[in-house]
């Protein structure tokens, strides 16, 4: 019952939680957090009491390595290139007119809004991602995600600044430029920000039928495996529905997922290291 109840359950807790929150009066970014910190805490709890494997759970080093990349990649990156974008958008724009506002629908409700965010969205980082995994330019940036061999819902930052920039460029950049509500961009970092806890967690949780909707973690183990066969599938960010359309599912049911991780088995593994990998043609594979 757990295994089937949490990923809603904790999801749920947190959009509520958002919810009446902001409407007891805390900000709008305040009550984000809230309900993404209250997420990480009962999946961490849940990677404890519920983990997929024991042997998966990070030991200091890892945890440290991680926290350099939630920190500077995944809090501070984005903040400077919101900073960024903002200070560029300042001289244009023109009241309730400027840029793209008319093409995006602002009098829906605002569910309706982040729902329609969170497929366009996937849709620009699904084929980021698929091509991240067939040019060689864009792997070698990517090879830093594919570098750990055990997940665990704290290594889900673990990107290079340039790809994650590239991220920015299309899943955060559009919504900017058509003038979309805080609100709406708000409730969508918290979906976001909770679903990638739980793709990455080292959780023994079951998602049934949300399978084929969610891109939680019964499939995206199977794209970390060490086989790219397997590993080239199931690039939906936050949802699979993209992947479902284009033929890049992969969900078998009569196996659990091997090794983890890249060919190279002594991939450098530090926050350092890897910010200059890319730069070595063929690491992943030395």
């Amino acid at each position: 019952m757990l295994a089937c109840a949490a990923y809603p359950g904790v999801m749920a807790l947190g959009i509520a939680l958002f919810g009446l929150t902001h409407s007891a009066g805390m900000t709008l970014q305040g009550s984000a957090v809230t309900a993404v910190v209250a997420g990480a805490g009962l999946i961490t709890l849940l990677e404890w009491v519920l983990p997929y494997r024991a042997a998966w759970r990070a030991n200091r080093s890892e945890i440290r390595n991680d926290a350099a990349y939630m920190g500077l990649v995944q809090i501070l990156l984005p903040k400077l290139l919101s900073l960024a974008a903002v200070l560029w958008l300042a001289d244009r724009m023109h009241g309730e007119d400027w840029l793209l506002r008319e093409a995006w629908p602002h009098d829906l409700p605002v569910v309706a809004q982040a729902v329609l965010m969170v497929l366009c969205a996937d849709f620009f980082r699904y084929w980021l991602h698929r091509a991240s995994h067939r040019f060689e330019t864009l792997w070698r940036l990517h090879a830093v995600h594919h570098s750990p061999k055990k997940l665990y819902w704290f290594n889900v930052g673990r990107f290079h600044p340039v790809e994650k920039a590239l991220q920015y460029l299309l899943d955060s950049l559009p919504f900017l430029l058509l003038g979309v509500a805080d609100v709406v961009l708000a409730s969508y970092f918290v979906f976001y920000a909770i679903n990638g806890f739980f793709q990455h967690s080292n959780c023994a949780i079951r998602l049934g039928w949300l399978n084929y909707l969610i891109s939680g973690p019964e499939l995206h183990r199977w794209h970390h495996s060490r086989e790219a066969a397997e590993s080239n599938a199931n690039y939906g960010n936050n949802l699979i529905v993209w992947d479902l359309l284009f033929g890049s599912f992969f969900l078998p049911r009569d196996r659990s997922v091997g090794a983890l991780g890249l060919i190279n088995p002594d991939y450098p593994s530090s926050f350092r290291a890897q910010f200059v990998a890319p730069l070595t043609k063929g690491l992943d594979k030395a």
